[in-house]
């Protein structure tokens, strides 16, 4: 939004409300209505939030850009800066800078079935992509395959039981697998048996049939996940060039010049601020430690 790249622009907390226990989503508005009216992003892209005098951390945007005049943020607290953002409350204002990196390249996947996989906090960049293919109506059909630990840790719970419920509608398939029994999941699974399981994120993929030729994986989650799913993938032989991993556990700066996303060699050497933080696996092919 600005030719310079450190610049930051004051957002307010409209709305803040727990997930989970770890995770909370943030609802924010920018205070300049000129600076409002100009934010526009690709879902994959993330931004860096600044908290003035205490430090900055990188954060991928989780809401539909179809959706204007706010933005979200869902924000695991795992350290210092996290454990203070969770204190904060409406009215606060923070600094936004960004948005950064590629996105998911929606406009070339137009017309074509959408797979999205997520494992754990992966679903918070991918619910950028499902709600903005269900608004747009753009896509054949979409899959969304969510692997959770518990019924506790499922992001945007009323979200994915309305989908279960309604998402048929809306070209919009979702499947849910937990690890962790509980009599909630249980009810879930009686509810919904053919989309509900206990299991791993893969085993979600039991039954589904997909044209390989006018389908495109998405896939985020914890980076053991990706190793199972690319081959389930492949199996089914769909293309490396088919296949959209967003690896935002790995953005800095935002900008290319600290260094510590850099990954790759001297012959393919990628910045996951700049290249990324959304890649194909053929990338990950060519480039060493980019998975």
């Amino acid at each position: 939004m600005s030719e310079n790249p450190y610049q930051t622009y004051d957002a307010r907390i409209l709305e803040v409300k727990d997930l989970t226990s770890r995770e909370k989503l943030f609802t924010l508005r920018f205070l300049d209505p000129e600076v409002e009216a100009k934010f526009d992003f690709k879902p994959g892209q993330f931004v860096i939030v600044d908290i003035r005098g205490f430090g900055e951390f990188p954060i991928s945007i989780c809401s539909s850009p179809t959706r204007r005049g706010y933005f979200q943020l869902c924000i695991r607290k795992v350290g210092r800066m996290t454990k203070f953002v969770h204190k904060m409350k409406e009215g606060d204002i923070v600094g936004i800078r960004g948005p950064y990196g590629n996105g998911f390249p929606m406009e070339k996947m137009e017309g074509s079935n959408l797979i999205l996989v997520a494992g754990g906090l992966g679903m918070a960049p991918l619910r950028s992509v499902l709600w903005y293919a269900i608004d747009t109506g753009k896509y054949e059909n979409v899959w969304l395959l969510y692997g959770t630990k518990a019924y506790e840790d499922i992001l945007f719970r009323d979200e994915i039981i309305h989908l279960l419920k309604h998402g048929e509608a809306m070209n919009c398939s979702v499947k849910l697998a937990y690890e962790v029994e509980s009599p909630s999941c249980i009810y879930l699974e009686q509810g919904f048996s053919d989309r509900v399981c206990k299991g791993v994120v893969t085993d979600l993929f039991r039954g589904e049939e997909f044209d390989v030729n006018k389908a495109y994986a998405l896939i985020c989650g914890p980076p053991v996940m990706y190793k199972f799913v690319i081959r389930e993938l492949l199996d089914r032989k769909l293309s490396p060039g088919r296949i959209y991993m967003t690896l935002e556990r790995r953005m800095r700066c935002g900008v290319g010049k600290c260094g510590h996303c850099v990954v790759g060699t001297s012959v393919s050497m990628k910045y996951i601020c700049q290249d990324g933080p959304v890649f194909t696996y053929w990338d990950a092919l060519s480039t060493r430690g980019l998975i």
